[in-house]
C-alpha cells in the first residue's frame, strides 16, 4: 500500500457531498494509496483511530461488540463504560488500553502522509479553521495538509494568516498540481462515491449522480464568487462518460444533480440534453432501485475501499435484523456475534464473504424485493439563467425528467425576463419550478415583496408550483462579515432582516403556490409587508396567538404615534436589540417599545 491519505470536510450542515474530495479519492487510489475520508468531530476521530489500532494489537475480535464503549473511554477516561465488559477489568488488555487513553491526551493520533480538507462557506469560518489546526495533529512529521475549495480561495491570505497552511486557489485543473509525476487532471477525474459510506453523516441529497456539463459562467455579478473559484468559461464537459464510470463502480443512481452555474450559455446546450436523454433521463424515466446489497459484496470482493463497504454491508445487516420476523432476530444476531459482524471495526472481508449465503436470501427477501420503481429527476441546481431562455431553449429543456426547473431571480430588474421565462416553461410543460431571491444586496424590502408576489400570482394565473426561497446576501470577503452572517444591505436593518427569517422559519424557508397564505404570511400589500417588517418578532411567529389581542393593540399604539415619534421608535427598532428595556421619556413611544419585550415562549 501506499501513501496514507485524509480527506476531510469540516463538521457544518450541508446538503450536498464534497466533488472535489470524490476527485481526490479517485486520484490518490488510483495511484495505489490508502484513502480515508471523514466528517464529523476530528476528537471522536482520533479516539476511533486509536481504537482500532488498540484492537489491532490485542487482536481480540469478540472485543468487537464493545467498540463503541472502547471509543469511549479513550475519549473520556470514564470507567464506567468498561465495566459492561466481562473480564476485561484489571486485566492486561486494560493495561494496554490505558496507554491508548494516554495517547488520546497526548495527541499522539495515528499519522497521514497528506491530508486534504475542503472548504465551504465562508460563514463556517470557525468551523473551518479549527478544523484545520485540529488536522495538524494527524499529519506525520515530513507530511502536508492541503487545503482548498470556495472559503480558502477567497480568502487564501487569511486562511494562511490563521492556519500556516496556504490554501490551493481555485480548481485543480492541470496535470502535476500535487504529484510532479502525474499526468492526471484532477478537476476532471470520476467522483469516488464509495467514501460516502465511510461516514455517519447523511447529505440530503443522495442517490444521485453529481455532475457538470459546464464550468464557470459567462457573466460577472457583483454578489457572485463564481468569477473567482471558476474564472474560465468552459461550455461543454462529456457527462456520459461520467455517469459511466460511476455506474461500473457504484451502481445506477436514481437522479442526476447538474452543479453548472449557466448551461444556457453552452453554445452546446441541445448536445448536452440530447446526452443527458442518452444517460436514461429522458421525460418519463423511471429508476429501478439499486441492489446496495450487491454492489457492497462486489466492492469488497475486488478490494476496492474494503473499510468504506464493510461499514455499508454492516449497516445492511442492521437494516435486515430491523425487518426480520422478532422470533428470527436472535439467531440472525448470533450468527453476525459467531462470525465477529456486529461491527465494522472487527468485521474481516473474508468473515462477510463467508456469510453472504446467509445475509443474501434475507437481504433479497426483506429488503430488495419491497423496492418499487421511481421517478428520476434531473436538476439543474444552480439554476438557469432567464436572460438566456429561448422558447427554442425552454421546449428543449421540457425534454428531460427536470423538477424542478429553477430560474434565477436575484434582483427586480430582472422581472420581464424572469417572468417571461416562468412563462415559456409553463407552456412547455414544465410546472414545477424553483428560484432563489437574493434580498439584502443593493434591493430594498419592499423588491422582494414584488418578486415574492409576482411568484404566488404567477402559480395561479399558470397553475403552476413555484417554490421561492429568499436567500440573504452574505459578503464572502468583507473583514468585518466574512466569517458571521451579520451583514445589514444599505436599505435594510437587523430588525427587517430577522422578521424576514422569522416568516420563513414558519414556512420551512420556502414561499409557494396560495395567496391567502402569502398574504397571511408576508401581507396584502406592501403597508401590510412593511407592518409585519416592524411587527414584534413573538407576534410574528406566534401570528395567531396574538393576533385579536396584543397584536392589535401594538397596532393600535403604533399608529398614534406621529411622523417624528414614529421615526425615533424605528431608530431602536431597527437595532433589533432588546436585551435591555429602551425607555425615551415619551410615554407614547414606550407604550410601542413594552411589546418587543414580549418572548416568544411567553404563556397565553
Amino acid at each position: 500500500m501506499g501513501r496514507k491519505i485524509l480527506l476531510i470536510e469540516p463538521n457544518y450542515r450541508n446538503k450536498y457531498p464534497p466533488m472535489g474530495l470524490m476527485k481526490l479519492a479517485t486520484y490518490y487510489r488510483k495511484r495505489g494509496d490508502d484513502v480515508r475520508f471523514f466528517k464529523g468531530d476530528l476528537k471522536f476521530f482520533a479516539a476511533q483511530l486509536l481504537c482500532e489500532e488498540f484492537l489491532s494489537e490485542v487482536n481480540e475480535p469478540r472485543l468487537g461488540k464493545h467498540v463503541p464503549k472502547l471509543i469511549e473511554h479513550i475519549k473520556t477516561g470514564k470507567y464506567a463504560p468498561l465495566d459492561a465488559l466481562p473480564d476485561f477489568r484489571k486485566s492486561a488488555q486494560e493495561t494496554l488500553l490505558k496507554e491508548y487513553r494516554l495517547r488520546y491526551l497526548e495527541g499522539d493520533f495515528p499519522q497521514f502522509d497528506i491530508i486534504h480538507i475542503t472548504t465551504l462557506f465562508t460563514f463556517y469560518w470557525r468551523e473551518t479553521i479549527d478544523t484545520i489546526n485540529f488536522a495538524k495533529k494527524f499529519r506525520s512529521n515530513s507530511g502536508r495538509i492541503i487545503v482548498g475549495g470556495i472559503a480558502s480561495t477567497i480568502l487564501h491570505e487569511r486562511v494562511f494568516q490563521e492556519t500556516g497552511i496556504d490554501p490551493i486557489c481555485g480548481l485543480l485543473d492541470k496535470p502535476g498540481m500535487l504529484d510532479a509525476d502525474s499526468a492526471d487532471i484532477i478537476d476532471e477525474m470520476p467522483l469516488d462515491y464509495s467514501i460516502l459510506e465511510e461516514i455517519d453523516y447523511q447529505y440530503p441529497a443522495n442517490n444521485a449522480y453529481f455532475a457538470y456539463t459546464t464550468r464557470g459562467c459567462p457573466r460577472k455579478c457583483s454578489f457572485c464568487a463564481v468569477p473567482r473559484l471558476e474564472p474560465e468559461y468552459i461550455d461543454y464537459i462529456n457527462l456520459a462518460e461520467q455517469i459511466k464510470q460511476a455506474t461500473s463502480r457504484f451502481g445506477p443512481q436514481r437522479d442526476l444533480l447538474l452543479m453548472d452555474n449557466n448551461i444556457l450559455a453552452s453554445k452546446h446546450f441541445d448536445k448536452i440534453i440530447n446526452e443527458i436523454k442518452k444517460c436514461g433521463f429522458e421525460r418519463g424515466a423511471m429508476h429501478t432501485p439499486v441492489d446496495d446489497y450487491d454492489i457492497a459484496m462486489k466492492n469488497i470482493r475486488s478490494d476496492y475501499n474494503v473499510r468504506a463497504y464493510t461499514r455499508k454491508i454492516i449497516r445492511l445487516y442492521d437494516n435486515i435484523s430491523d425487518k426480520l420476523p422478532e422470533s428470527e432476530q436472535a439467531d440472525f444476531y448470533i450468527k453476525r456475534e459467531e462470525q465477529n459482524l456486529l461491527y465494522a471495526e472487527v468485521a474481516s472481508p473474508e468473515a462477510i464473504i463467508r456469510f453472504d449465503n446467509i445475509a443474501r436470501p434475507l437481504y433479497e427477501k426483506y429488503i430488495q424485493r419491497t423496492k418499487r420503481p421511481s421517478m428520476r429527476i434531473i436538476d439543474f441546481n444552480q439554476g438557469v439563467d432567464a436572460r438566456f431562455v429561448t422558447d427554442k431553449k425552454m421546449k428543449k429543456l421540457a425534454e428531460v425528467n427536470i423538477r424542478p426547473l429553477r430560474i434565477a431571480f436575484d434582483h427586480i430588474s430582472m422581472k420581464d425576463k424572469y417572468e417571461s421565462a416562468i412563462r415559456m416553461a409553463a407552456k412547455n410543460g414544465i410546472t414545477h419550478l424553483s428560484n432563489y431571491l437574493l434580498y439584502n444586496f443593493n434591493d430594498k424590502p419592499e423588491e422582494l415583496y414584488y418578486r415574492m408576489k409576482l411568484n404566488v400570482d404567477l402559480c395561479d394565473e399558470l397553475d403552476v408550483k413555484i417554490f421561492s426561497f429568499p436567500m440573504k446576501y452574505h459578503p464572502i470577503d468583507d473583514p468585518d462579515f466574512f466569517y458571521n452572517r451579520e451583514y445589514t444591505g444599505e436599505h435594510w436593518n437587523r430588525k427587517f432582516i430577522r422578521a424576514i427569517q422569522a416568516v420563513l422559519n414558519a414556512t420551512k424557508g420556502k414561499i409557494g403556490r396560495g395567496k391567502s397564505f402569502f398574504e397571511e404570511a408576508f401581507g396584502k400589500d406592501v403597508d401590510g409587508y412593511y407592518k409585519i417588517l416592524w411587527m414584534p418578532e413573538a407576534f410574528i411567529i406566534h401570528r395567531f396567538k396574538y393576533k385579536e389581542n396584543l397584536t392589535a393593540d401594538w397596532w393600535n399604539q403604533y399608529n398614534k404615534l406621529d411622523e417624528i415619534q414614529r421615526n425615533q421608535l424605528h431608530e431602536i427598532v431597527a437595532k433589533n436589540q432588546f436585551e435591555e428595556k429602551n425607555i425615551t421619556g415619551d410615554l407614547a413611544i414606550d407604550s410601542v417599545l413594552k411589546y418587543y419585550y414580549v418572548k416568544r415562549d411567553r404563556p397565553s
